[in-house]
This record gives C-alpha cells, structure tokens and sequence, in this order.
C-alpha cells in the first residue's frame, strides 16, 4: 500500500538559522498621507499585475469586544510598500479602487480572513485574489503554512517575526519606524514568495 508521505514543515529553531529575508528599505516605504502620496501609489500600483497585500489591526485583549480592523492595509510591489491607514479618507477611495480592480490580483497569507473586515470597514470585496498559504501546502505539506514558514521553505529564509511589533497599536496616530518595516515586510515577503512560486513550482498557483 503507498502511503503519501508529506513534507516536514521546518522548525522554528531550524528557520533562524537560515539567511535573514531583507525586507524592503524605509526609504521605499510610502505611509500614505498626503495627495503627492495617493498620485505616486496609484501610479506604481496600478503598472503592476500582482501585488503583495496583509493588513494590521490594533489587538484587543478585552473578551467578548468586537474588534474595529484593520486599521492599516498594506500592498507592496517588487519596488515599494504602500501602507494606508483607514482613518485618512483619501487613501481609502483610492484603497477600494486597489481591492476591487480585477486587474491587480492581491496575493498573500490569510486573506479569507480578511474580506469580511475589509468589506465592513470600506464596503468593498477583495478580489482577485491568490491564497499563498494554500499554494505553499500544495508543494507537499500538510500542514498550515504561514508567511514566515513560507520564506523559509520556497526563498530559503528567515523572516524574523516580533510579537512584540504583532501586537503593538496598529491605530495608533503616529506609527513607529520599526512598525513601518515590520508591516512593509509582509506584503513584500508575500509577492516574493509569490514570484518564486511562478518561477519553481507555477502548478501549485493554479
């Protein structure tokens, strides 16, 4: 009887070991805030088909209390990251443009649990979409495979993940610079797992 043999997913502790993943820099970083920041994301954004997304919610420790995320969205190309915070109207219109173009296929970790938060906060469906997770198993794992695991296992490379930055307040007025890096590196982290996946193993993104 053959029996179907599943990959390992790596440890944790054989995942630091591995190259530290070089996220973009801060200086390719927009917070979008401003109308010179809404024209430059648009026009980076839309020249591309696929775009790294993930969003951030500020965490509630109190039970029983509805959760009010995202408070930020963030959609990366190979050249930048663009994080929108929710309470900056304009970036919101352009945003929903974003989330509903079926010519920018959002690709990413999570994002079934993502659509019902975006479609309440900003009335838009994401979609298209490409779920990683699922296309990562698809290589022979049985079990869940998340962004961090994801590098490891297709780039070969240690996405460092801070529970401390996970859980920081995401809408908070002011977001740090290590916020910034740690939110850009998600999306990006995302679209280069996706572009190795196009490269080595384009089945499993069908």
């Amino acid at each position: 009887m053959n029996v179907h043999q599943f990959l390992e997913r790596p440890t944790k502790e054989a995942i630091r070991e591995l190259p530290k993943f070089e996220g973009l820099p801060l200086q390719k970083i927009c917070l979008v805030r401003t109308a010179d920041d809404l024209f430059f994301a648009h026009d980076e954004i839309f020249k591309v088909g696929h775009v790294g997304f993930d969003t951030e919610s500020k965490p509630n420790f109190v039970a029983n209390q509805p959760t009010t995320g995202p408070h930020l969205v963030q959609i990366s190309t190979r050249q930048y990251a663009f994080l929108f915070t929710l309470d900056y109207s304009p970036g919101n219109e352009l945003l929903s443009e974003i989330i509903r173009s079926d010519k920018i296929v959002k690709v990413g970790f999570g994002l079934k649990s993502d659509r019902g938060p975006i479609c309440n906060k900003l009335g838009t469906t994401l979609d298209p979409t490409i779920e990683l997770s699922a296309a990562v198993r698809r290589l022979g794992y049985k079990q869940q495979v998340g962004v961090q695991a994801a590098v490891a296992v297709v780039l070969g490379q240690y996405l460092q993940k801070s529970k401390k930055l996970t859980t920081s307040n995401w809408a908070a007025k002011t977001l740090s610079d290590r916020q910034l890096l740690y939110a850009a590196d998600d999306a990006y982290a995302s679209l280069c797992v996706y572009h190795e996946l196009v490269r080595i193993a384009l089945h499993v993104l069908a």
